[in-house]
């Protein structure tokens, strides 16, 4: 299987998995970790991946609910939409006021900051039952300090934690519950992931593009085959 395939899926829903994907998948289930954060460049498919566990995780009876938990309102309704092509309810309209949502969905799509404005509602939902929690771009929760409180206080007592991001992260002041870090060279605290996906091996596997630079202004120089160096200016008519 071509670790790219397939090249076109409706978003977080591949009905296959690409080999980055496999190869997480296959590490978490073999771990069973508590928690865990992978590390995968923007656009290889941490949706895909996410969801994929949430369904393994209920079809063995090992959680009961699942909340996703992402930067902001727009992405819920992305998140609810994708689960719902892999047989997940995912309510993208629970409010805080609301308490509890229909028994019709099988957990709910929240944002950072509605965490943070009641947790304790959070945390007695996550108690109520067996619950994933993902964390989407989970280095948002570093965002505000209120952000970071609300998460530890709502999820502690979940029985499982996915963390996503898209670029490895540092804690400068307030450090991201439930993330691991250690200290680089520079004597920094760094974020250590369980699993990383980057820029590289995803653009050698075809499954994202490579980033261009275009350059409209500044000085440019070549050599002819006659060995001349000649200089331009960018945006300067040539021939």
């Amino acid at each position: 299987m071509s670790p790219s395939f397939p090249d076109r899926a409706a978003w977080g829903t591949a009905p296959k998995l690409r080999a980055w994907q496999q190869e997480a998948l296959d590490l978490y289930l073999r771990r069973e970790p508590r928690d865990f954060l992978a590390v995968a460049t923007p656009g290889a498919g941490k949706t895909t991946f996410a969801l994929r566990i949430a369904s393994e995780l209920l079809s063995r009876g090992l959680i009961r609910a699942v909340t996703i938990v992402t930067p902001t309102e727009h992405l819920k309704q992305q998140w609810a939409d994708a689960a719902s092509r892999v047989g997940i309810a995912i309510d993208p309209e629970f409010k805080n006021s609301q308490g509890a949502t229909s028994r019709d969905y099988i957990g709910v799509a929240v944002t950072y900051a509605q965490i943070s404005m009641h947790p304790a509602l959070h945390r007695a939902r996550t108690e109520a039952r067996k619950t994933l929690v993902i964390f989407d771009e989970i280095h948002h929760a570093g965002d505000a300090k209120s952000w970071g409180d609300g998460v530890r206080e709502a999820f502690e007592p979940a029985t499982r934690r996915l963390a996503l991001t898209g670029t490895p992260f540092r804690s400068d002041v307030n450090p991201i519950p439930f993330v691991t870090y250690a200290e680089d060279g520079e004597g920094v605290r760094r974020s250590v992931s369980d699993y990383s996906y980057g820029y590289g091996p995803a653009l050698a596997d075809g499954v994202v593009r490579p980033v261009i630079f275009l350059a409209y202004a500044g000085e440019m120089r070549w050599r002819t085959r006659a060995g001349d160096e000649i200089a331009a200016t960018l945006g300067t008519p040539l021939t």
